[in-house]
C-alpha cells in the first residue's frame, strides 16, 4: 500500500491537468517523474478520478516504453546496443556496468536505489558508438574502463562531463 503522500501528489497533478480523460498520459508523465516509475496502485487511483477504465489506463502505461511499474534508481543508465553500438563492442561496457553495480540481466536496480541499468535498441547516436545515456546525458565512445569512472563519479556526487 502507498504513503497517503503519493495519493495527495496525484491529486494535485490531476488539478493541474484537468480530471478528464484526455489529461491520462501528461498526469502519467508527471508521476512518472516525481517518482521515477508509474505505481501501479496509483494509476488505478488515476483512473478511477479522471473517468478511464483500469483496463484503458494501463493498456496506455504499457504501450508506451518509457512508463515503467518498475521502481528506477536516481541515475538511469541506458546502454545502446542497437547494431552500430553492437558492433563497436556495447556489451562489455553493460556486463562491466553489471559487475561494477552488482547487477544482472533480472536485477536492473541497485539496492541503495542509485543505479537502473537498462538496455535499449538505438540511442541516436552512431556516429559516436558505442553510447550510453544517464538519465538526459549522452555519453559517446563508451568502453568498459569509461563505464566504470562515470559510475565512481556519479557516486561521488560530482557532475561529470559526457566528453
Amino acid at each position: 500500500m502507498l504513503d497517503q503522500s503519493y495519493y495527495a501528489k496525484a491529486d494535485e497533478i490531476m488539478d493541474q491537468y484537468g480530471r478528464k480523460p484526455a489529461s491520462l498520459i501528461p498526469i502519467m508523465q508527471e508521476i512518472q517523474g516525481a517518482y521515477r516509475y508509474l505505481p501501479g496502485e496509483l494509476l488505478s487511483y488515476v483512473a478511477d478520478k479522471i473517468g478511464v477504465t483500469e483496463a484503458k489506463a494501463f493498456s496506455v502505461a504499457t504501450f508506451y516504453e518509457n512508463f515503467s511499474f518498475d521502481a528506477k534508481g536516481k541515475y538511469v543508465i541506458k546502454v545502446c546496443d542497437g547494431t552500430a553500438c553492437h558492433v563497436r563492442k556495447s556489451m562489455p561496457v553493460l556486463e562491466a556496468l553489471y559487475a561494477k553495480l552488482g547487477l544482472s540481466k533480472t536485477k536492473k536496480t541497485t539496492d541503495d536505489m542509485m543505479f537502473t541499468v537498462e538496455t535499449v535498441s538505438c540511442l541516436g547516436a552512431c556516429g559516436l558508438a558505442p553510447t550510453m545515456m544517464v538519465n538526459e546525458d549522452v555519453y559517446p565512445c563508451m568502453t568498459p574502463e569509461k563505464a566504470a569512472a562515470v559510475i565512481d563519479q556519479l557516486r561521488g556526487g560530482a557532475g561529470i562531463d559526457p566528453e
